[in-house]
Formats: structure tokens, sequence, C-alpha cells
């Protein structure tokens, strides 16, 4: 019945319509009653003829899932049970106890409380083992199905067991849920001695607001010379917060961004609304391949006003809009509905999702696709790709070990015990890692067990298996043998060869237990290449003006991507969150 009911609709709509509905429109919408029909019958006869019961909500969101994928990976389908995670990403806001988690083995640890959170107030720790949730075991549950149970309105209850180390005595708290809300700005500070440092993570509500409170203090504090506003591994957010950022820096009235889409409501010129804070003061952003979205729509804005100079790596290309739809039964759906246009008129989007190759798959751009445009200031920027860097600096790299010893939650550990050991520490910056404090680490690794391959190791297997496929592997084997053998390497050697990295790693780790984020972050920053070019930037006025004139040359600029590189960068490995 109901497919008569959806033809009787369709032939309803064309006779009733007919000078508003071409024969294409016509056409589409059969095929979507036409396939509807279609998904209506499958769903009906699996029901009646499937070997074992099925699940029509479960089966209808993979289906869902699948086809939004086909599109593009920012068109997804939110659920009335995702409704919460969806406003924590535009809101910056949650319902829950406000806490970092990690899975580790078969328990899930508290990686860091918040500060000021009802989990630092009730006493939990970093390390802290969840045991129970709710009179719920939790050992050998998922850090998803943890997160699900301590997430929950504001006001009600949750009570865990938890293990502490150091102790076998079971710790029990009854923990009242507040509503957590996420810090769009971690830290700020003065460096360089009159640069203002500012490090946003977020462009959730309040972020352009947030920055220029920030901006306001530190000026109070002292004379400020430059501002370094960090956007390393902030994937973005809300359009309207990236405008109001750069209202700071730029004129009333000025255009940010324009978005163009299929439907005519969805162009729109994004302009700045409010009288500016500061349009002299030199400014630098920070960028690398994860800045994406309205971090790019700020980094390009800055750039093509030249209004700052980038530095840093580039940004990762995401120049596509969202919005989202309500849906029956309080399920919502995230739509890509439109491109945004930075200043110049150009297009940062890397991935074209409108066109796939015989194999399913999206690809990057073509260059001989990739259009030049121009600055205010008639400097040559292009399209295609992200944001490219007017000073290129490559990010730090971390060493196999150091990694290793990171990922495999040793320095975690460690940073647990010693927080049993030592109530306090020194200030971040007064707080070292002693060659005393490092031996006390190489002996709590003694007998632990890990392992690692280095890149050249990864290579020469690389080497093999093409070898092996091409069929050549006979000819080298003897050769291989002998170079895999001056390979093998020593595990105490690299210890020593990259106690700096590790040394670096172990002190933020322990900082953070003290000092929380804003500690971690500060400590980060001790060893930073792109910092300290930010800073030497901002401390010549003839290299920022050259920049931004187009007479400058960066030496360290190349036509290689960055991203190719396999290497692990200092921003990727953060815990998870709650």
């Amino acid at each position: 019945m109901k497919r008569y009911t959806y033809i009787f609709l369709f032939f309803s709509l064309t006779l009733t319509t007919p000078l508003t509905y071409s024969q294409s429109t016509q056409d589409q919408t059969f095929e979507i009653l036409k396939n509807l029909d279609i998904y209506t019958d499958v769903i009906k006869e699996l029901n009646a003829e499937y070997v074992d019961d099925i699940q029509p909500g479960e089966l209808t969101k993979e289906g869902i899932d699948a086809m939004l994928f086909s599109l593009d990976p920012y068109t997804n389908f939110i659920p009335e049970t995702e409704i919460e995670d969806y406003k924590f990403i535009t809101t910056g806001q949650y319902g829950g106890i406000g806490a970092l988690i990690h899975q580790q083995d078969n328990y899930v640890i508290i990686s860091e409380p918040y500060q000021g959170s009802p989990a630092e107030k009730a006493g939990l720790m970093a390390g802290d083992k969840i045991m129970e949730v709710n009179g719920q075991s939790a050992v050998g549950k998922s850090y998803d199905e943890i997160s699900a149970i301590l997430k929950g309105q504001a006001g009600t209850e949750v009570q865990i067991n938890i293990k502490r180390d150091g102790t076998d005595q079971i710790i029990n708290k009854t923990i009242t849920r507040e509503n957590i809300k996420i810090d769009n700005i971690p830290y700020y500070s003065i460096v360089g001695n009159d640069i203002a440092y500012i490090k946003l993570t977020g462009f959730t509500q309040n972020a352009g607001k947030d920055v220029k409170q920030a901006l306001l203090k530190l000026k109070e504090k002292q004379p400020v010379k430059g501002i370094i506003i960090d956007l390393r591994n902030n994937g973005g957010g809300l359009l309207n917060e990236s405008v109001d950022l750069s209202n700071i820096f730029v004129e009333r009235g000025q255009e940010v961004v324009t978005t163009k889409g299929k439907v005519k409501e969805r162009n729109y010129i994004h302009k700045t609304m409010y009288p500016p804070v500061d349009l002299k003061i030199p400014l630098v952003v920070l960028t690398d391949n994860q800045s994406a979205s309205a971090s790019e729509i700020f980094a390009g804005a800055m750039q093509d006003l030249d209004r700052g100079v980038i530095v840093g790596q580039r940004t990762f290309g995401k120049g596509l809009v969202q919005n989202v739809v309500p849906l029956s039964y309080n399920a919502q759906l995230k739509i890509t509905v439109a491109k945004y246009y930075i200043p110049s008129g150009r297009c940062i989007q890397a991935i074209d999702y409108s066109h796939k190759d015989n194999n399913g798959y999206s690809n990057k751009i073509p260059d001989s696709l990739i259009r030049e445009f121009t600055t205010k200031n008639g400097r040559k920027v292009y399209d295609g790709g992200g944001i490219s860097p007017d000073v290129s600096v490559k990010p730090r790299k971390f060493s196999q070990i150091a990694l290793t010893l990171y990922g495999n939650y040793l320095i975690f550990d460690y940073a647990t015990k010693f927080r049993q050991s030592h109530p306090t520490i020194p200030a971040v910056n007064d707080f070292k890692i002693s060659d005393s404090i490092y031996n006390n680490f190489l002996g709590f690794i003694t007998d632990k067990s890990y392992t690692y391959t280095t890149r050249s190791e990864q290579a020469l297997d690389r080497l093999k298996s093409e070898a092996v496929r091409e069929q050549y592997f006979e000819a080298i084997q003897e050769e291989y043998n002998r170079l895999k053998e001056q390979m093998i390497h020593d595990k105490s050697a690299d210890i020593k060869k990259y106690e700096d990295q590790i040394k670096d790693l172990l002190r933020m780790e322990i900082v953070s237990r003290y000092y929380y984020q804003h500690g971690k972050i500060e400590s980060s920053l001790t060893n930073d290449p792109e910092l300290a070019r930010a800073i030497e930037v901002l401390h010549q006025p003839e290299t920022y003006q050259a920049i931004l004139l187009g007479t400058y040359e960066d030496p360290a600029e190349t036509k290689s991507q960055e991203a190719t590189d396999p290497e692990v960068t200092e921003e990727e490995i953060e815990p998870e969150t709650e």
C-alpha cells in the first residue's frame, strides 16, 4: 500500500505544480521515492526472512552512515543518543565529571582531572584505575563504554570505585556531575620578554571573545610588541568565531570569508562587525597540518589581508561548510552545504569529494587545477590545498624509543609513582628532570617490556616486501641479512642518544600532575622550534615587513608536502578525553 501512496504523491506533485517542476526535478523526485520504497521492502523482508533477529535501528544507521560517507567525511547522521557529543563539539560543554581518560590494558585510567572539575574536587588523580561505575564492574570495559557512563545530566550522581597506585585499598567516590566547559584557551602568557602568546585549541562559542580578553589582560601586565596566536592541532569549529577572531585585528566591515552553495540562501559574505582591538601590532599565526576549517579561515584571512605572518606547516585543507538540519525523533543531519572562500577569492579545500577514482576514492586536487591569487599587497597565494606558511618550520620529531616509552604508558606510569612520593614540585619553568630523576626512571623501566622498530628497519622491511613481490629477493638476501644485523638497535644506546627527548616528555607528564593542562602546555613550549621562529620573526621588524611586502624568501620553503612525512609530532601524542 505504501508503494501506491508514494506513486500517488509523486503524480500529485507533478500535476499540481507543472510550472515549478522541470523534467529533471520530476526524475529526481521519482528516483528518491522509488529507492525509498525499495529500502522499505529490504528492511521488511530482512525482518521476516533473515535467519537471526535483526536490529532495524542499527541496520538503518549503518546504511545511512555508508551513504553519507560516499559524499564526504563531514556529512554525518547524528542520532538522538549522540546529540550531547555534538553539542560538545560546537559549545565546548557537556555534562560529566570533567576528566581525561584513556584505555590501558583491561582498565580505563584517569589521565588527568580538569582543574576545578567535579573529578578534581572529589580527589581523583591521574593514574587511578576505574574498577566499578554505578556498581557495575569496569574491568574489561572499553573506553567508549566508560565514557558514556561518566557523562550525564548536570546535578546527577555517579559512583566510582578506583584503585590507586601504591595501595591495595579500593577507594569509593560519589561524584556529582556538572556542566563541564572546555576552555578555548588553555594557556596564554608573555614569551620572549615582550610577545603575547595565546594557545587557541578550538572555535566553540565565544572563542573570539576569549582571545580578546586574554590579549587585553596580557597588555595590562606590560607593553606588548607582538602577538602569537597558536592554532596548531586546532581542528576548527564555528565559522562565526573565526570572523570574530579576525575582527580583533582588522577594521569593522572587512570581508573575512564568503560561503557559496547550491542553495542561494547559503551564499553569504561574512564581515567583521565590531571595532578592532589592535590594527598595527605585529601578528604571527602558528599552524600545522592539523589546523583546519575555522583555523584556516582565520589564518587565511590574516595572510590574504597581509595582516599577519603564518609560521609553521601547511594547514589541513578543509574548505567545506556544514549546517545541522533537524530530523524526526530528535535526530539531526550535519550536511555540507557550501564551500568557503577567503578574502583573496581562493578556496583551500584539498580533497575533491565530488569526483571518485575507479576504486571509489576521492583524491587531492591536481596541481594542474590549482590557481594563483594575490593578497592585498600583491603577494602570490594559491588555492587547492590548505594555507601555505609564509615561514616554513619543520615540526619537532620524536624518536621511536621516545614514542614507544610514551605510547606504552611507561612515562605516564612513572609520573604516577613520582606524584605519590613528591607532594610538590617547583614552578613549571623551574622544574627540571635531573640526572637523578632520569636514572630513577631508567631503573623503573628496567623490568618493563617494550619493543619498537626504527624507521630504518621499517624502510628495510618495505624493501624486502617489494623485492619479494618483484622476485628479486633471492639475489639480495645475503646483503639484506647482513644489513638487518647491523641495524639491530641497542635500547640502552637509544635511551642515551635520545635522552633529551625522553626528559622533555617526562617533564611534561610530571608537570601535568601538579599544574594540569596549563602546566603541560607551558612545559612543552621550552623546546619549541616553531614558537622560537615566531618570536624571532616578531623581534625582526625588517623581516616581518619583508614577508608582508612579498620581498622575503623563505629558505626552508619546499614544494614537497610535509604531510607525507610518516614521523609523529608532539601534537599527536595527546590522551583521550572523557
